[in-house]
């Protein structure tokens, strides 16, 4: 804890590290999660969608964030291509149909979720950031290995069908190392142009994403269900396997 403090107090680390080790333990239980139910129910398309619905709604109001305050600093995290509302619509609308914006309403983990977006767009938009910095750094780090579950589990499924459709949200043109080293720098420049107070509170309102998230990733209906099935399925697959080996080296290699 005190070496942890310590370097929190080191005013030569960068700010965006600051924030990833105050979220160390939470991102831990967070990804663990995420990747439990939204990871393994890849091949659920009625959880996957679900998922992409919920996610939808928090990017969708960050983006009108981005904005509404294009003419601030916060407009120097708006790395070109890493928005992703046109994506996760082209999703859903695969999944769902094109009619799927009619007739749906907010789970309540959504609605918390925007409302404390909007009370801290009230109190000061900068606060934002922490929300901007984590959701799509995580997104443009996890996508490209969403995208390679994918199309692992077709493989495991036999399919002939190479297609990645539906997976538009983790589809990144251009280079993702060199929009994360932007989106890195922005948020690094940004943090030396503030006071300290903010800072701090960009600090607080990082951890705040991931028990948010967490919120809304537990909303999801089936997908505990849809786990339980596949963490099984892959258990009896990966002890078949290990059987086929055990198999192939005494009868066949000696």
């Amino acid at each position: 804890m005190h070496t942890t403090q310590s370097r929190m107090d080191n005013k030569d680390v960068l700010f965006t590290k600051k924030m990833r080790i105050v979220t160390r333990e939470i991102h831990g239980v967070s990804d663990a999660l995420i990747n439990a139910k939204i990871g393994f129910a890849m091949s659920a398309d009625r959880v996957w969608a679900e998922g992409l619905l919920v996610f939808y709604e928090v990017f969708l109001y960050l983006e009108g964030a981005l904005d509404r305050y294009s003419h601030t600093l916060i407009g120097e995290v708006d790395i070109p291509g890493m928005r992703r509302k046109e994506a996760f619509e082209k999703d859903l609308a695969y999944y769902l149909g094109a009619d799927w914006k009619e007739g749906y309403a907010l789970r309540e983990s959504v609605q918390q979720y925007l409302k404390h977006l909007e009370k801290l767009e009230e109190e000061n938009p900068y606060l934002l950031l922490a929300y901007v910095y984590h959701l799509y750094m995580g997104l443009l780090s996890g996508g490209q290995i969403l995208r390679r579950k994918r199309a692992l589990l077709q493989k495991l499924k036999f399919s002939r069908k190479e297609s990645l459709e539906g997976l538009a949200v983790t589809e990144i043109e251009g280079s993702v190392s060199k929009m994360k080293k932007e989106m890195t720098d922005a948020m690094n420049r940004i943090a030396e142009a503030v006071d300290e107070d903010l800072r701090q509170r960009l600090l607080e309102e990082s951890k705040m994403v991931f028990v948010l998230n967490n919120n809304m990733v537990h909303s999801i209906e089936g997908a505990g269900a849809v786990v339980t099935f596949k963490i099984i399925k892959f258990g009896i697959c990966g002890a078949l396997a290990v059987l086929l080996f055990t198999y192939i080296r005494k009868f066949w290699i000696g």
